[in-house]
């Protein structure tokens, strides 16, 4: 039987699935009724983002398993690429 993230790989062909993941940082800000997670991950320069409806508890530590697809948005004329997540679980 098939994993929830086996099936979004295998109907979404641009999602990237990463297990154990250490998180070294942790912010969450609210922006229009929703709060916007950024996460830093042990070995990547790289920010996952991803939006709830309520706030989460500090994830700081963790090992997660994550489900996201490349990203960029633009800062100052700048553009920043993220990766924005579909699906995190706590290892």
């Amino acid at each position: 039987m098939k994993s929830d993230s086996d099936k979004l790989l295998s109907r979404h062909e641009k999602l990237i699935h990463s297990n154990e993941m250490k998180v070294i940082s942790h912010v969450q800000r609210e922006v229009d009724g929703w709060f916007v997670n950024t996460i830093m991950v042990e070995g990547w320069d790289v920010a996952f983002k991803y939006k709830r409806k309520k706030g989460y508890k500090s994830i700081v530590g963790q090992r997660i398993n994550v489900t996201y697809y490349l990203d960029s948005y633009e800062v100052a004329g700048i553009e920043m690429d993220c990766m924005t997540v579909v699906r995190l679980k706590i290892a």
